[in-house]
């Protein structure tokens, strides 16, 4: 018998602003968060603002694929 995909699943939230700063070498790493989203709710990609250590203030951070 098949297992059915699950509606929940685990997501990695990484912030945007740090990402665009790469190139310029301004922080020194990416912040990162872990949660999990409901598949059939919100089938895009989830974007929340949460704060970033290493800009010191609240960002976007958007999902990425694992």
């Amino acid at each position: 018998m098949a297992k059915a995909k699950d509606v929940r699943v685990i997501v990695i939230l990484e912030c945007t602003s740090c990402a665009r700063n790469d190139v310029n070498k301004k922080s020194p790493r990416i912040s990162k968060y872990i949660t999990q989203k409901n598949r059939h709710n919100t089938p895009d990609q989830l974007e929340l603002r949460k704060f970033c250590r290493y800009c010191h203030k609240h960002t976007i951070h958007g999902e990425i694929k694992k």
